[in-house]
Order: C-alpha cells, then sequence, then structure tokens
C-alpha cells in the first residue's frame, strides 16, 4: 500500500453517507437516465458501497434484480441494511475478482470506485466478462482534477498550507477519472460504442460546518488526511477553507460536483 492509500478509508457507512453518499445519489439517478437499460434486467453493481446506486436502480429502472458487490464488510452491512427490496442482495467481493459468472447480467455498472481499484483495466475486464453479449458496462467516477468543488477546494487549501499534503491530491492520484483517460480503458477492454459524458449536479451546504463536519467523519482520502493532522494544523486547516467559501445571501454554500461517466457494450 502506498503512503497517499493509507489515507483512503472506506468502513464506515454512516461517515461516507454525510461527506460523499448524499452527493452521489443525484449523480446516480442521471447516470441512469443516461444508460437507458430497458426494464427487467439484471444488475450487477461494482463498488456497490452503501447502495446508493443500486438503491436508484430499484426505484427507477424496474430490474429484475440487483446484486451488489463491495470489499467492505461495513459498507455491505449498510447497503443491506438501508436497501430494503427482495430483488437486492449485497456480497463481500472484490472488483478484480468477481463473484459472479460469465455473462450473468444486463448491466454492469460502478459508481464513483474504479479510481480506488488498483488494477483498473482488470476491474473493467470483470464487468465486461461479467455483462451478457450486448449488455452494458458502465462507470462514473469525480472529476477531481475540475467541478467536483467540495474536494478540489479541500486540496487546493490543504496543498497551500502543506506541500505534503498535494501527493495526496486524488487530482494527481488517479489520472484515469477524465473522460479520454475512461474512454481508452473502455476500448482496452473490446467493449464498443463507447462513450463518455460530464454530470453537474449541485450541493448546496446549509453553512460553513456542514461542508466542513463531513471531514472529520475519516471516510476517504481528504478525511482521512485531514484527521491525521494535528489539531493546531486542522483549525488553521478549517480557517483558510471557512476564506475561500463565503456563503451566498442566503447564507448557504452553493457548489457543484461533476462525474464523468463511460459507457459501452460488451
Amino acid at each position: 500500500m502506498t503512503d497517499a492509500a493509507r489515507h483512503d478509508v472506506w468502513a464506515q457507512g454512516a461517515g461516507y453517507e454525510r461527506y460523499i453518499g448524499r452527493w452521489s445519489r443525484p449523480v446516480a439517478a442521471a447516470f441512469l437516465d443516461w444508460l437507458s437499460v430497458p426494464p427487467g434486467k439484471a444488475w450487477l453493481d461494482v463498488g456497490c458501497g452503501t447502495g446508493a446506486l443500486s438503491q436508484r436502480i430499484v426505484e427507477a429502472a424496474a430490474p429484475a434484480r440487483v446484486v451488489g458487490v463491495d470489499p467492505s464488510e461495513g459498507f455491505v452491512a449498510h447497503a443491506a441494511a438501508h436497501v430494503v427490496d427482495a430483488r437486492a442482495q449485497f456480497h463481500v467481493g472484490d472488483a478484480q475478482a468477481l463473484p459472479v459468472a460469465n455473462g450473468e447480467f444486463d448491466a454492469v455498472v460502478s459508481g464513483l470506485v474504479l479510481n480506488f481499484v488498483p488494477d483498473q483495466a482488470k476491474a473493467v475486464a470483470e464487468m465486461r466478462r461479467a455483462a451478457r453479449p450486448g449488455g452494458t458496462v458502465a462507470v462514473y467516477v469525480w472529476d477531481y482534477a475540475g467541478e467536483m468543488q467540495l474536494i478540489r477546494r479541500f486540496w487546493d487549501a490543504a496543498g497551500a498550507l502543506d506541500p505534503a499534503a498535494r501527493e495526496l491530491d486524488e487530482a494527481l492520484r488517479f489520472p484515469r477519472c477524465r473522460p479520454e483517460a475512461l474512454r481508452a480503458l473502455f476500448e482496452g477492454a473490446d467493449l464498443r460504442d463507447v462513450a463518455t459524458k460530464a454530470i453537474d449536479v449541485p450541493t448546496v451546504f446549509a453553512d460553513f460546518d456542514d461542508y466542513w463536519s463531513p471531514f472529520l467523519g475519516g471516510q476517504g482520502p481528504a478525511p482521512g488526511y485531514c484527521m491525521k493532522l494535528p489539531e493546531a494544523a486542522r483549525e488553521a486547516l478549517r480557517d483558510r477553507l471557512r476564506a475561500s467559501l463565503p456563503p451566498a445571501r442566503d447564507g448557504k454554500i452553493h457548489l457543484i460536483a461533476r462525474a464523468w461517466a463511460a459507457r459501452g457494450v460488451a
């Protein structure tokens, strides 16, 4: 494990929900609208996390069944407890060796996960293997280098105070979170008709505390870094962020979150 990866804590569902989960849900909705998979299909959610994408599939895609796979026992337990539908089931498993049969699913999807998989090409190849011929394979990832603003603002502030923080910045660590790189990854897995799309959703924070407090939950690279700082350094980071995020006239902080999506045909 690299030094940077040691900050990538993904284990506790409630902390993740406050940090990213609440914003991932509208992205999941737009992603599924873009895919337009017909009803009655079998879905595999790779790296299902707390179940945000699986929940949206159940609600909006009229699936025959949804299987979620994630390496975190804590996330799988959270998803199973919160996605209460007989069509959905969740299992602990690795995206690089999916515990499913060849061609078992009509749609194989992954939300906000691919960049954290050590061998991303292998993960996409596994997703293709799990899809039936003619099935849909698709992913989405945050635009860390650009308009995933809540994280971009954090690392810009952290890097200004601590040059060592720059090596943890997801924009540098995850160069495949760009449309050209996603396209190349999909085409390298022999997926056909590859397309990419930017998905933008508003992230409106009630006040600065609503923005800041999720970084104290320790779930993910930025919160992991934040909670390893000495108290004085963490307070300096908080103050710099507060100064860089003035509220609007309504007292809220208005940002956007952009995800890049890619899809292909198996």
